[in-house]
């Protein structure tokens, strides 16, 4: 039987509260990453179709207004994608405090090597 199924984490002492709180918690974040891969799946499925078509009825000359055709939905729902992600992984999945500690090592180093020289 899984924890979440479990009735004990659903009523007794304070341990037992903040453990099922905490299942909750990571239950709802899995859900939120799956929501988001679904998300990326149906958006490069339907927008593989969208241009495949596009390529195809066009002969594979695509100019000018039928270009536009061709990369106006990835675009804008792109746009969308990117704001979902920032909603499920957040900023700081991109330059959050790891990236600076990895930056600020970096440097460290790079001046601890420049220092080793003139020695």
């Amino acid at each position: 039987m899984e924890p979440y199924e479990n009735e004990e984490y659903t009523s007794g002492s304070g341990e037992q509260s903040r453990e099922f709180y905490k299942l909750q918690r990571a239950r709802k974040r899995v859900q939120q990453i799956k929501g988001f891969y679904v998300h990326l799946s149906v958006y490069l499925v339907i927008n593989l179709f969208i241009a495949g078509s596009i390529l195809i009825q066009s002969n594979w000359h695509v100019q000018g207004a039928g270009l536009w055709g061709v990369l106006s939905t990835p675009v804008f729902w792109g746009i969308g994608l990117a704001f979902h992600a920032i909603n499920v992984f957040g900023l700081n999945g991109i330059l959050g405090r790891e990236w600076e500690a990895r930056q600020i090592r970096k440097y460290m180093e790079e001046d601890q090597r420049e220092a080793e020289k003139f020695k």
